[in-house]
């Protein structure tokens, strides 16, 4: 054949294909998220998230400095209380020795130049295992109310030491008011990183059994569609970025990752910000499950997947794949 252009000659060794990849995936892109209970015993396994465990502080402070010593530069807390802990209003979230602010103290300490994410969402305190606080007649979630408890508890992580508080109950107005009350008391200086397009997705049951949100409600089936986005809505999606932006997010997030691709790429075409991405629980649960039973190559089928994440404009990637990828030398 008679062909003056053929693009095979860009993929026809290791070295050539080395040299115009247009997008990889490193361990300074990747926060690991880590689930941390209270106590001194074994670390716990999560059943529905194989690989991932909950630690007691002690392991957690542990992981954080192999983590960091590996090139993960970032990491996002998330913990899992007694339910003897938790009430309709969440209240164990504004306590100053609740687990999560005493994690935060001992990992700053051991590791100080990790970079701390926390989540600012009430799921993880409340008993009927949503984000926030319920109307008087339990039939939905108190908007204003719970960003106002919101704003003290973000309070409070920054006070610990925490480098980023995240929001990611999509309350209306708590990016805005979060970053007021932050600035109001000199905490001008904790970033912010908005859960801005988080989508009411099926692929969130293995985290709420990790931090035992589920067990809570009784379900990993939670309704949340009163707050969160609608699957089927893409502009809905970039009206929330834009509003996150305007009052004052210094990174936005759209969560899942892997099906809303397309979010991700038009959150990257209308902001300058920072964005980022949650490869979630389900995603990685679904990776690692068909691996397991042989029908997916575990690490390309990941790393496919984190590239596709990248592709798609992600500049920083929240993902349980984190760890093993930077301790492999990815």
């Amino acid at each position: 054949m008679n062909l003056p252009i053929r693009p095979r000659r860009l993929r026809k060794s290791a070295e050539i294909r080395d040299l115009v990849r247009e997008n990889s995936v490193t361990p300074q892109d990747l926060v690991q998220p880590l689930f941390v209970i209270d106590g001194s015993g074994p670390a716990e396994e999560i059943a529905s998230m194989p690989g991932q465990r909950r630690l007691t502080i002690s392991q957690l402070v542990a992981e954080c400095r192999e983590l960091y010593e590996a090139g993960i530069r970032g990491v996002a807390l998330f913990p899992k209380l007694d339910a003897r802990l938790k009430d309709p209003r969440g209240t164990e979230a504004l306590s100053k020795k609740t687990l999560i602010l005493r994690a935060v103290r001992a990992v700053k300490a051991a590791v100080p130049k990790l970079l701390l994410f926390t989540d600012i969402a009430l799921d993880p305190y409340t008993s009927h295992g949503h984000d926030g606080v319920l109307t008087e007649d339990g039939s939905d979630v108190d908007n204003d109310a719970t960003v106002e408890i919101l704003c003290k508890m973000a309070l409070l992580h920054a006070e610990a030491g925490v480098d980023f508080v995240a929001p990611s109950d999509m309350m209306d107005g708590r990016i805005g008011a979060i970053r007021a009350a932050l600035d109001a008391t000199g905490y001008e200086g904790t970033g912010l990183l908005a859960y801005s397009a988080k989508f009411s997705s099926a692929y969130y049951g293995p985290f709420r059994d990790a931090v035992g949100s589920a067990s809570a409600a009784g379900t990993t089936l939670l309704n949340k569609d009163t707050y969160q986005l609608d699957p089927a809505n893409a502009r809905a999606a970039a009206r929330e970025v834009a509003l996150d932006e305007a009052e004052g997010a210094d990174i936005v997030m759209v969560k899942p990752a892997g099906p809303y691709l397309d979010i991700l790429r038009q959150t990257r075409t209308a902001t300058n910000l920072p964005v980022a991405a949650y490869q979630v629980s389900g995603e990685y649960s679904q990776i690692v499950a068909a691996a397991q039973m042989g029908w997916l190559d575990r690490e390309r089928t990941r790393d496919e997947s984190l590239l596709a994440i990248k592709r798609a404009g992600a500049d920083i990637i929240l993902s349980y794949f984190a760890g093993e990828i930077a301790r492999q030398g990815v």
